[in-house]
């Protein structure tokens, strides 16, 4: 016995995409404190461009063994806010395979002065980071930590300078 012939197409649902103020605004289920982010900032001279970057490096703590996975990340750029959301891990196209951390760099232009940079996890958790930047001395200074009081809240990113990645145009 043949199948009736649908007389419309069912629908498939859209999956749910969280965006960053719903991000913001989640209240994030209690869990243990546990780092599981690294995040590192530095300067970078890009010799093809010719310009000075300002990078945000975001690594995983934990290595992976089996494929190599890049952080996936939506940026928001304000006046003297950056707020980075962290969407989850991507597989890299490569054909050598290493035991290494998931990771992502952010490259900005122009970030003289105090910024405070906020890493957003899906469940809600917020970890905040106040940064001086300044280009004329070749110094990035972690001024504090300014995460906000939110219920459940956690601490799960740190934050740090790496002076061993500085780089700079030749004669500065």
């Amino acid at each position: 016995m043949p199948l009736k012939k649908p007389v419309e197409l069912p629908r498939v649902p859209k999956t749910r995409k969280k965006n960053m103020d719903k991000m913001k605004l989640s209240v994030p289920e209690k869990k243990k404190d546990g780092i599981e982010y690294t995040a590192k900032t530095y300067f970078q001279y890009d010799k093809v461009q010719k310009k000075q970057f300002y990078v945000i490096s975001l690594f995983t703590v934990k290595e992976f063994s089996f494929l190599t996975y890049e952080i996936s990340v939506n940026v928001a750029k304000a006046k003297n806010n950056i707020e980075i959301s962290l969407l989850g891990l991507n597989t890299r196209q490569t054909c050598l395979v290493e035991a290494k951390n998931a990771f992502t760099d952010l490259f900005f232009e122009n970030l003289f002065g105090k910024h405070t940079i906020s890493f957003i996890k899906q469940d809600g958790s917020i970890n905040s980071f106040l940064v001086d930047y300044n280009i004329f001395k070749k110094e990035i200074i972690i001024l504090q930590d300014t995460s906000p009081k939110k219920k459940n809240n956690r601490a799960f990113c740190t934050f740090e300078v790496d002076h061993s990645l500085f780089s700079f145009a030749k004669g500065e």
